[in-house]
């Protein structure tokens, strides 16, 4: 719930961030710039969709049902910043908020299995260090479940049977390790179970027994040990290489303890569903796919077993085990156009939270009541986006030059398509939009960044390069020590894949991302400098050295994995690796413009990664605009902080690739931006500043 990471420099993309604001309605359409495109493009025949519309505070979010289905939440604003909403099921309309938070948007959030209490999780200013909270439902009263500094919770198990505890994971001893606490949530009683002095993690049962520790290994895995009564064995009862580490881990135990299962890659490619005998350790497999990792899993309630499993290559699909479960996923298959989840369900398992994505339209959330065979609609959660011209996301497949296949997502501009065929009927300006991670993956569905881009005119092309997670663990291994190189020929690979499709021209192509996609754009400007018109920088290193170097404590156990993945900085031959692929060294090079945004508390890619490529651009006299929050982390969560970027971003591109962009009216100057280089160089934005 908390922090199941593996391996990863994103907390999700930063360019996913939430963005929370007020959302003007769709008919307040501005004005585009003075430098949009002509109007024989055909995006301008479109209305120019507010920014505000597509980031700022949805009108609700993440509706849960209480595990008793007595009470309905969701996320959503008061006083302009997202809080936890609550009403009774019974009568939705009669809600009233339950937390105050006055900043930063509460972003997660959950119900006590007890359903006494919502808890949620909140950082301070970006840096990462998640307390949990609770509120009694009864008394309103919340409390500080983990009142400690400079400490990280993580989620270790949580329990059907026993619901007024759970099991979490503290590093307020030692911040490279999770000592395991028994936390009672509604005294807020600690007692420490188990001290963490070298594990990766835990994995508990439904009685809130450990069983299960995890420890990296020299090979750059993980080895797997069996824990009673708080023990942990001396010996490894399993283990991985680093060649399964980020495709095999233990996937939960049914009730009776009886049963773990687990997504194992070991002795194939991609992850499969298996079930492990805990007393003889024989395994059977349940399900596998040989394009992609089985993903989610639903559980009976009752005894914890798989009753259905997901597979997620270009679309997630869904495949049941049990008759009554298939028969509700076909139900809401039949009711529901595009893609959906469920959020949350009963603990009888009669009513379901189901999220429903449409693509072209606003998400929404319905409560099915199995029984009665109904959905009933709670809300939308963008309704300003109700009409808008949104695009259809296009799955392709891009062959890469060494004969892998790239999982892809291309969205082009209104007006473009006009035999819908996925490709525009004149080639169009594009956007390659990286994910972070790296070991992440895009998906399909709707997306703001590709929806906003398209409408200002931009193809938007989404790829998965190797070392991508979801497709097996050979994509993933093809992409160790090749960051800027192969990993980025990639990405290469699929523009010129758009170009030879007639998608875009090659001299009118930008390269943006977060974290990863940060580097990877940096990188673009650095390595390939031809390749690209310009690039959008989110949080992303430029060292790769100081970026291993400057890494949360609490990556300890995994820092291995970096090593064999990246380079490591303590042989020669890694560091020299490790210089010769950070964009830093190769700065003279870019001639491209470049816009960077930073959080200043950011404690994955800290700000120095982001000074020093700015001090030697300006070293080179390369124009470079470099935007400052000094009160955000590894991506932008405030509403006006991320607003404010999107608005410099677009009139960027603007000035780059002559699309369209809202003007920037008075985002900066709501925001704690400091624009710290470059105010010149993008349109609107020395003036916008002059006006704070």
């Amino acid at each position: 719930m908390f922090d199941r990471q593996k391996l990863s420099l994103a907390l999700g993309c930063a360019t996913a961030a939430l963005a929370l604001a007020a959302v003007p309605s769709i008919a307040q359409t501005p004005t585009a710039t003075d430098t949009s495109m002509t109007a024989t493009s055909p995006a301008t025949s479109a209305p120019l969709i507010p920014r505000e519309a597509l980031f700022g505070n949805p009108s609700r979010a993440s509706a849960q049902i209480s595990p008793d289905g007595e009470w309905l939440s969701w996320l959503a604003p008061s006083n302009g910043v997202l809080n936890v909403w609550m009403a009774p099921a019974s009568n939705p309309d009669d809600a009233k908020v339950m937390t105050s938070a006055t900043e930063r948007p509460i972003r997660e959030y959950f119900w006590a299995p007890d359903s006494a209490s919502l808890l949620y999780v909140q950082d301070k200013g970006g840096d990462e260090n998640f307390l949990l909270y609770g509120i009694n439902i009864e008394t309103g009263k919340e409390t500080t479940l983990t009142p400690f500094e400079n400490t990280r919770v993580q989620l270790v198990g949580a329990s059907d049977t026993i619901k007024d505890k759970v099991l979490v994971g503290l590093n307020n001893r030692d911040p490279r390790f999770h000592d395991v606490h028994l936390l009672d949530l509604n005294t807020g009683e600690l007692t420490q179970l188990i001290e963490n002095n070298g594990y990766a993690g835990f994995v508990a049962d439904d009685n809130l027994d450990v069983r299960l520790a995890l420890r990296p290994n020299a090979a750059g895995g993980m080895d797997f040990f069996r824990v009673e009564d708080n023990v942990v064995a001396e010996e490894a009862f399993s283990s991985t290489d680093l060649e399964d580490a980020l495709t095999t881990s233990p996937a939960g135990f049914t009730r009776d303890g009886e049963t773990l299962y687990w997504l194992d890659s070991r002795g194939r490619d991609t992850a499969a569903l298996v079930a492990m005998d805990w007393d003889t350790a024989e395994t059977r497999v349940i399900a596998e796919n040989d394009k992609a990792d089985i993903g989610g899993t639903i559980r009976d309630n009752e005894t914890g077993e798989v009753e259905a499993y997901s597979v997620y290559y270009l679309k997630r699909e869904w495949t049941a085990t049990d008759p009554e479960i298939e028969a509700a996923l076909t139900f809401l298959e039949n009711n529901l156009e595009g893609e959906f989840g469920i959020g949350s369900r009963t603990d009888d398992d009669r009513k379901w939270i189901v999220g429903n994505d449409p693509v072209t339209g606003p998400s929404a959330s319905y409560l099915f009541d199995r029984d009665a065979g109904t959905l009933t609609k709670l809300y939308v959660t963008r309704p300003e986006l109700e009409g808008a011209p949104l695009q259809p996301m296009h799955p392709v497949e891009i062959a890469s030059r060494d004969g892998l296949t790239l999982p892809s997502y291309l969205t082009l501009p209104p007006g473009s398509d006009s035999d819908a065929d996925g490709v525009p009927d004149a080639p169009v300006p594009m956007v390659l939009l990286v994910h972070g991670g790296p070991w992440a993956r895009d998906g399909y569905g709707y997306n703001s960044y590709h929806q906003w881009l398209a409408n200002r005119g931009y193809a938007v092309l989404s790829t998965n390069f190797r070392g991508s997670t979801g497709f097996g663990k050979n994509f993933i291994s093809a992409g160790n020590l090749e960051w800027g190189r192969k990993m980025h020929d990639d990405l290469i690979d699929a523009v010129n894949w758009a170009v030879e499709r007639g998608v875009t021209s090659q001299d009118s192509v930008a390269i943006m991302g977060g974290s990863y996609g940060g580097y990877a754009t940096l990188a673009g400007l650095a390595f390939t400098p031809e390749e690209f018109a310009c690039g959008v920088d989110i949080v992303g290193p430029s060292n790769l050295e100081t970026l291993l170097s400057t890494i949360p404590p609490y990556w300890e156990p995994v820092v291995a994995q970096f090593h064999e993945r990246m380079g490591n900085p303590n042989t020669e031959e890694g560091l020299a690796l490790l210089k010769e692929r950070s964009p830093l060294y190769s700065a003279d090079k870019i001639t491209k413009p470049l816009l960077i945004g930073q959080g200043a508390n950011d404690p994955r890619v800290n700000q120095a990664e982001s000074d020093q490529i700015v001090a030697a651009m300006k070293q080179n006299e390369i124009p470079v605009t470099y935007v400052l929050f000094p009160d955000e982390g590894h991506g932008f969560a405030r509403p006006v902080n991320n607003i404010a970027f999107n608005a410099i971003t677009e009139n960027f591109l603007a000035t780059c690739l002559d699309g369209r962009a809202e003007p920037m009216g008075d985002t900066v100057e709501a925001s704690t931006a400091e624009i710290v280089e470059g105010a010149d160089f993008v349109q609107g934005l020395a003036e916008a500043v002059s006006a704070e």
